[in-house]
């Protein structure tokens, strides 16, 4: 892509649009339209218009594929995280799913997430709850449509050897 400045400059200009909607998407996905799913693939969006303009080396150095490993498995942390202290944090109802003298909750049951500490700044129970479901989601989502383009924009074109020896008696 380096004879065509004009689409390299056009991707600089819009990459930093392309990132800002993804992250607008992603914290107001909870008031309406939109949420982690959405805001993972237009964020990852951003990374593969970058790969694609500028090559794969280029996109490597800005999102190594390391740190595209330890996303995924840090989005997964707090999708799954969340569930976890839902259920630890929460009280069954009616007694259900009582062991040791305890009641757990349900698995997700961002009611458990209500509290009175900081109020107005930390927002309570349910909106707190799908805030960080989605946040893991949407971490999850871009790295693994990362990784995807990277596993596909790596590949090197196989060399169709076996046809070759056919043709020749």
């Amino acid at each position: 892509m380096d004879s065509f400045p004009i689409i390299r400059v056009v991707a600089k200009l819009i990459i930093p649009y392309i990132l800002l909607f993804g992250f607008y998407v992603q914290f107001h996905g909870d008031f309406g339209p939109g949420g982690g799913f959405q805001a993972g693939v237009i964020l990852a969006s951003a990374l593969i218009l970058y790969g694609l303009v500028f090559g794969l080396p280029a996109v490597k150095k800005v999102a190594p594929p390391k740190l595209i490993e330890k996303l995924i498995a840090l989005g997964l942390l707090i999708y799954a995280g969340t569930g976890f202290l839902t259920m630890l944090c929460g009280k069954a109802k009616d007694g259900d799913h009582a062991e040791h003298g305890r009641a757990m909750a349900n698995f997700l049951d961002y009611g458990a997430l209500d509290h009175h500490f900081l109020p107005g700044i930390l927002p309570h129970g349910q909106h707190l709850g799908i805030f960080m479901i989605e946040f893991g989601v949407g971490i999850t989502v871009t790295a693994v449509m990362t990784m995807i383009f990277y596993c596909f924009a790596g590949r090197h074109p196989e060399t169709n050897s076996a046809s070759s020896t056919e043709a020749t008696p």
